[in-house]
């Protein structure tokens, strides 16, 4: 996946995360570790 297409992820679930949330996840993932901030992506978004 690419920074991108995982930003563009991200915005789509703007709306579900806390602002702080929102901006850690997009923080990793423009420092390259996209896979990590995907995994943390998708824990987030399972706790409901």
């Amino acid at each position: 996946m690419t920074l991108t297409m995982f930003l563009k992820q991200l915005k789509m679930q703007r709306d579900r995360l806390t602002k702080q949330q929102f901006k850690t996840i997009r923080g990793q993932a423009i420092a390259g570790d996209i896979v990590g901030a995907n995994k943390g992506l998708i824990k987030l978004l399972s706790r409901g």
